[in-house]
């Protein structure tokens, strides 16, 4: 049986720069898409975002067309949440993404498997030795010159495509488990939506409206059932793998969180929650960062938790925050400029239109299902 061997990567790859396309041909359509750093979610191998894409409309090298089955590489890491530099993705087809000069194009010989090669690239070992080696204090560069330097451990050819395979599909078990949680937390927004915003609940075509509230809901504020929790614990009172949440890892406009770090990653005080609290991100509101946790742990102190004060107001309280009208109002009423904060001493005073018991148990009894 073959060894396997340690070498450098520049033994194995090249990787060639994209073209530098011109801002004043970017357009909200168009027929090819420009790819950046930008339009990649930052964790495991890179997938396109799917949201805000820009077309280029203008003349270019038809050199930087990507085709499918191409392997790109971020050169360039743009990202607020967490770092995609070194980061790969296949692109899943062609002649629609233009090759953008913040990504490679990785090229390689045939003693390397492309899908075992995407999946390197998507290690954090690997990522972390391009971080090491990258320069820029705000946004992080690095260069083929850079990327050659790395080591990698290279087993035979047919070792590594038995290990692409079955990496590839866990890959893809995840990818259908993601799909599946996203239909059912829209399943249960839109349940809440039909309800408790267009106030088609079951049964009411026989309940009077009275100035725009159902009679038997009551007008009350946010507070009287929702209750922030603010209990923080210091660092050295952290087990180091207590679970710990960090606002990079609550994701934007899903309810379900996917990742997280330990506390031996942390370096302050924080606060405590427990499984189902409701873990709003508290800077920059706007970002739209609200979940409900599957766990109990440590979360960053920027976040706000809170708790209902009674079960049955859990999923009703849930997306009443999780609401476009509730982040914008957040928002609105956010402390400061450079890094504004929701204030929850002014959204807990928001009047709502808040359901009879009755209903929110019916509401609550399909959310528990789902969640």
């Amino acid at each position: 049986m073959k060894a396997w061997s340690e070498m450098r990567l520049g033994k194995l790859v090249k990787i060639k720069h994209g073209f530098a396309f011109k801002g004043e041909h970017f357009n909200d359509r168009g027929d090819y898409i420009l790819l950046t750093p930008g339009n990649l979610y930052p964790k495991g191998g890179l997938k396109l975002k799917g949201e805000k894409e820009t077309y280029y409309t203008g003349d270019f090298p038809r050199a930087y067309i990507l085709a499918k089955g191409d392997l790109v590489i971020v050169m360039t890491d743009l990202t607020q949440d967490a770092s995609i530099l070194g980061g790969a993705m296949l692109i899943d087809r062609s002649d629609l993404y233009l090759h953008n000069q913040r990504l490679g194009l990785v090229s390689h010989t045939d003693e390397i498997d492309r899908r075992f090669l995407y999946q390197y690239f998507n290690w954090q070992f690997f990522r972390d030795q391009v971080k090491a080696s990258s320069n820029g204090a705000t946004v992080k560069h690095t260069s083929p010159g850079r990327i050659y330097q790395c080591r990698i451990c290279r087993p035979p050819l047919p070792t590594q495509r038995k290990i692409a395979a079955i990496l590839s599909a866990y890959d893809e078990l995840i990818e259908n488990n993601k799909r599946r949680i996203a239909l059912l937390e829209k399943l249960a927004e839109q349940i809440y939506r039909e309800w408790f915003v267009r106030l088609r609940f079951p049964g009411h075509q026989g309940v009077e409206l009275v100035k725009g509230v159902p009679s038997g809901w009551g007008v009350r504020p946010l507070g009287s059932f929702a209750s922030e929790i603010k209990q923080g614990i210091r660092k050295k009172d952290l087990a180091d793998d207590e679970r710990y949440l960090g606002l990079e890892h609550i994701p934007r406009r899903s309810i379900a969180i996917r990742e997280w770090a330990t506390a031996d990653t942390v370096d302050s005080n924080k606060l405590l929650f427990q499984a189902r609290d409701i873990l709003v991100g508290k800077i920059r509101p706007y970002l739209h960062k609200v979940a409900l946790a599957h766990f109990a742990g440590a979360c960053s102190s920027d976040t706000i938790v809170l708790r209902p004060k009674q079960k049955i107001y859990e999923g009703y309280l849930l997306f009443t925050v999780f609401s476009d009208t509730f982040i914008e109002l957040a928002t609105v009423a956010s402390k400061g400029t450079k890094m504004p904060r929701a204030d929850w001493g002014f959204l807990k005073k928001l009047e709502l239109a808040v359901p009879d018991e009755k209903l929110l148990e019916r509401y609550q009894a399909q959310f528990d299902a789902l969640f």
